[in-house]
């Protein structure tokens, strides 16, 4: 009765073995079949998108989008311009005339701070020179000593208040 039980055991071991390869089997299976409902799917939505793109395609109209684009572009530019010619009326409106002696004063008053003449550094410029260089030549000369009259601390400006 003992040898009995004992291969009775072994046999539902065996058994229970086969059935976990065969739910490994079956897992697998599924899987797969998981997969390739996937790409299924995928295939049936790449079919609708490729349609839809073939219909974009017949009623696009390139040289009509273009030339959108392009009248797009120019009524952009008028706005901008439009807008930059307001702005400027605006500011000129309600710009003041002290507002540009004020800036001239200053400047003056910051030049005579850091020691430096707008006549002298003009006096300096030399006055034979190739057409087109002058103002080069004008801007160098006075590069120096604005560089210097900056460098020394001269002048810390700012509105006072």
């Amino acid at each position: 009765a003992a040898r009995i039980m004992a291969k009775d055991l072994v046999r539902t071991r065996a058994q229970v073995r086969k059935f976990y390869k065969l739910r490994g089997h079956l897992q697998a299976v599924s899987l797969r079949l998981q997969t390739l409902q996937s790409n299924a799917s995928m295939a049936q939505a790449m079919r609708g998108v490729t349609k839809a793109m073939a219909q974009m395609n017949k009623t696009m109209n390139i040289p009509q989008m273009q030339k959108i684009m392009m009248e797009f572009e120019k009524q952009t530019d008028q706005m901008e311009m439009k807008e930059e010619i307001m702005g400027d009326a605006i500011d000129d409106a309600f710009e003041e005339d002290d507002e540009e002696e004020e800036g001239e004063a200053l400047v003056s008053q910051v030049l005579d701070e850091i020691g430096i003449s707008m006549g002298q550094q003009l006096a300096a410029v030399p006055s034979a020179q190739p057409a087109g260089a002058g103002k080069e030549a004008a801007e160098a000369a006075a590069l120096p000593a604005l560089e210097g009259a900056v460098g020394a601390g001269g002048g810390g400006g700012g509105a006072g208040g």
